[in-house]
């Protein structure tokens, strides 16, 4: 292509070596892929209809047959491979209340550094389970909202961390 020729949708073309043409079977020996048209002599390969699919099992109960037949992602048993859950770790107030002092600046480090909130790359949600009486500014990913309004009614506050 000349520099002078416009580019444009009318010259397009893909990357060299990028698109192949499909494989002909079955068009005379000439071809390479005459007679048995690259599915060898005999067997159940060779066979129309032959199980080669990429899901077949070999006669075992497949896999989308053995799992559990609830539908709808308002289960928590319903989807065996749970695409709608959130993924989030728990850290409940009671135990915020006995591992932290008075006044304390509750991040992230510091919760791994008591044992709580360790799974890495998980986001940390506090929850009310228990009670606070401490005041403490909580850093966290995100809150419930009692537990949001039992941290301000003991008098800490809440930091949003986000994602």
């Amino acid at each position: 292509m000349s520099s002078d020729e416009r580019i444009g949708l009318h010259s397009l073309k893909p990357a060299p070596g990028s698109r192949k043409t499909r494989k002909r079977v079955g068009r005379g020996e000439g071809s390479g892929m005459g007679k048995t048209s690259g599915r060898g002599q005999k067997g159940a390969g060779s066979r129309s209809g032959s199980k080669d699919r990429t899901r077949f099992e070999g006669g075992q109960m497949p896999i989308h047959m053995r799992m559990r037949k609830l539908r709808g992602p308002h289960h928590k048993m319903s989807m065996p491979f749970e695409p709608f859950r959130t993924h989030t770790q728990a850290v409940n107030l009671q135990d915020l209340d006995a591992r932290f002092e008075s006044g304390a600046e509750v991040t992230l480090e510091e919760l791994k550094g008591k044992g709580l909130g360790t799974r890495k790359g998980i986001a940390v949600k506090v929850l009310a389970k228990g009670e606070i009486t401490k005041p403490l500014t909580v850093h966290a990913h995100a809150f419930s909202a009692t537990a949001r309004a039992a941290i301000e009614a003991a008098g800490g506050t809440c930091q949003v961390i986000e994602p």
